[in-house]
């Protein structure tokens, strides 16, 4: 939606920033009582969320893994359904985290259904529980996410649906973004393309392999980059992964 960032409260006279809170609460005196006082609206689709799985990690030892699964997958769920790639106008990356939730969100649906799983499949569940939270970029050293070539076979399907998700919701704001920036015909056909390998990929139910998934997830990103910066050399990587997803 298009909005008014810059907010003022009606009781106090206090200003903040809607697209920082993603409230419309005075951060200052509590009312709701406040008016944008921007000329002019932008398209917002983000607001504020932390994915902190501290409360399912912490049961892994003391209550059943399903339990620990209904959990983490109520709060990738809340995470993922705040998230948006456009913020006061500008045009986001495809994160680590919001893939995280993603996966982890589907995984943790796995799991909580009670089906017989193999130890690869435990772990796949509990390495997502550990790293999910993590940013690689202020915490290098901490768990992550396995690496594709670590996704046991059996659950290459939740990764590739995860993914697959993600990217569409991505090309969603891509695409509107594009629709108020008067984007021309080679990123308007990168969104297209993009939209049908991620079809394609639903289709499937998100059956394919790891290496599949992230190329898809990177040439969104390469997408992304061109649409936000012009980057010539962001779409030939785009079109070249493109011409690489199975």
């Amino acid at each position: 939606m298009k909005i008014r960032g810059q907010r003022e409260c009606t009781d106090c006279g206090a200003r903040w920033s809607y697209y920082d809170t993603g409230s419309v609460e005075c951060p200052d005196c509590g009312s709701l009582r406040s008016v944008g006082v921007e000329e002019d609206r932008h398209l917002h689709t983000d607001s504020p969320a932390e994915l902190d799985l501290t409360e399912p990690r912490e049961a892994v030892d003391a209550r059943p893994l399903r339990e620990v699964a209904d959990t983490a997958s109520d709060l990738a769920r809340e995470y993922v359904r705040k998230r948006g790639f456009v913020r006061g106008g500008d045009l986001q990356r495809l994160d680590d985290t919001y893939l995280a939730a993603q996966e982890l969100r589907h995984a943790a649906d796995v799991v909580g259904r009670g089906l017989d799983l193999s130890d690869d499949e435990e772990w796949y569940f509990l390495a997502l529980l550990r790293g999910a939270d993590v940013d690689p970029e202020t915490n290098p050293d901490a768990d992550r996410r396995p690496a594709p070539g670590e996704v046991p076979e059996a659950m290459h399907p939740i990764r590739g649906l995860a993914y697959a998700e993600a990217v569409a919701e991505y090309r969603r704001d891509l695409a509107d973004w594009a629709d108020e920036n008067e984007v021309g015909d080679e990123g308007r056909d990168a969104l297209e393309t993009l939209g049908d390998h991620v079809k394609r990929v639903q289709a499937l139910d998100g059956d394919v392999d790891a290496d599949t998934a992230e190329l898809l997830v990177s040439a969104a990103r390469d997408v992304g980059e061109y649409l936000r910066a012009g980057d010539a050399d962001a779409l030939a990587s785009a079109r070249e992964r493109f011409g690489r997803i199975a």
